[in-house]
Order: structure tokens, then sequence, then C-alpha cells
């Protein structure tokens, strides 16, 4: 990873729905060095996607969709770039649907860098952000991810993409001119916290980026980088 952006790029645009319409392990990798953003009032909150999961259309009994289509899971199978969201242990985690209209696949977003909004993300966590290690952990999780942007169910369904209408949730992804991340900076690894499925590698993060969640030793070397210097960003 280079060395440390020091100065909050401007807040991107929505990415387009073709973005998102390739084979679901395919965004998933593609989805890191994304910025997942939420407007919330006048402030922008969000960050940098560092960690993800896929989870297939097919064959895959960890996903959602194995069983096939419900009430819960309906939004795993609308058509790519769109919010899937799910309530465990009273807390939220956000997807991003993939692939193609009634397929039922979908990316989780494990971790983002945050960037936009720190305070006012720490706020809605109920937390401080006085030390690197406080930056670290307030969006080193999906559910606090959640917590951290306000997102809950009410955004389910919500499109991401770029062919958005004004009255949708306020929520997307976008590209960053200044972050790349290569296929050397991306490491598989099994999926966390599931029971099924559990040696397949379709969790892919950006490797020794110190935001990304579960065991540290995973990574090539240590997870002590960062796209921006934590310092440098006080807002």
């Amino acid at each position: 990873m280079r060395k440390p952006i020091e100065k909050i790029p401007t807040v991107p645009d929505r990415l387009t729905r073709a973005s998102f319409e390739g084979a679901t392990e395919s965004v998933a990798k593609w989805l890191l060095g994304k910025a997942l953003v939420c407007k919330q009032g006048r402030s922008s909150l969000g960050g940098i996607i560092v960690e993800t999961e896929a989870y297939l259309k097919k064959g895959d009994p960890a996903s959602h969709s194995f069983r096939g289509q419900t009430p819960r899971n309906a939004a795993m199978f609308l058509r790519a770039g769109m919010l899937y969201v799910y309530s465990i242990h009273a807390k939220y985690c956000l997807n991003v649907s993939t692939e193609n209209d009634g397929e039922g696949c979908a990316v989780l977003i494990r971790a983002i860098e945050p960037v936009w909004g720190r305070k006012k993300m720490a706020a809605c966590r109920g937390r401080e952000i006085e030390n690197q290690r406080q930056v670290v952990e307030l969006t080193n999780g999906p559910a606090k991810i959640c917590q951290a942007l306000g997102v809950g169910l009410i955004h389910n369904g919500a499109n991401l993409s770029a062919d958005a209408s004004s009255n949708e949730a306020n929520i997307w992804v976008g590209n960053v001119k200044e972050i790349t991340v290569g296929p050397d900076q991306i490491v598989a690894s099994p999926r966390i916290g599931i029971s099924k499925a559990v040696d397949r590698k379709l969790r892919f993060f950006v490797d020794r980026n110190r935001f990304v969640s579960g065991r540290k030793s995973l990574h090539t070397g240590k997870a002590d980088q960062s796209f921006f210097r934590i310092n440098a960003l006080s807002k």
C-alpha cells in the first residue's frame, strides 16, 4: 500500500448499476477500495470498503438465499446494486445484491476505513475517537458499519447505483480516484461467523489494512497500514 493520503477527497458520485452485475465473487473483490457513503441530513458519512464476503446464488449453504426466496431475504433477489439489510442479535448487516434479477446473490460489506464524518459516526455508535485504536474500531465489523452510518431495515431494498431516483434512501457506492486496489493487495480467506461451507475462501480483504476485522495473522505482514493517515482526519 502506498503512502497514506492526508487530504480528505470529495465524496464520490454513485456508480452505475452495471458495476454490480458481475459474478458475485468478482464483485466482492472489485468493491475493495470503493467508497460506501450514507447521507444524514447535510452530512456525508462513510469510508473505503476494505473487507467483503461473497454469498453465491447456487451451492452455497451459508447464503441466506440457499433455500429460496422469503420475505426476509427478498432484497437479495433484486437486480444488481440493491441493498439487502438483515437483523441479527438486534443489530444490522448490509449487503449489495449482484448479478441478475431473481438470482439471490450478494456481497456482505464487513469493514470500511472511516473517512467522511468520523465524529458523527462515532456519535452514532456512542464512542469516542480520541486515539488511533478508537478510530480503527469504529467500523471494523458489519454491525459496526450499520450503526455508524445509521443503516437499518428502512434501508432494505434501497438502490445504491446511479439510476436511483431522488426519493430513495440516500446511500450509495462510489469510486475514489485516489485509490486503487490491485490483485496483489487482496487476500482471500474463509468467511467469518458461519457454520456451513466454512472452508470456502469467499472473504476478501485489503492486505495489511488495519481496519480489516478478524485475525491479523491472515495478512501477509503486520496489519498497520491505511489509505488515509488517521491523525490527519479530524472530522
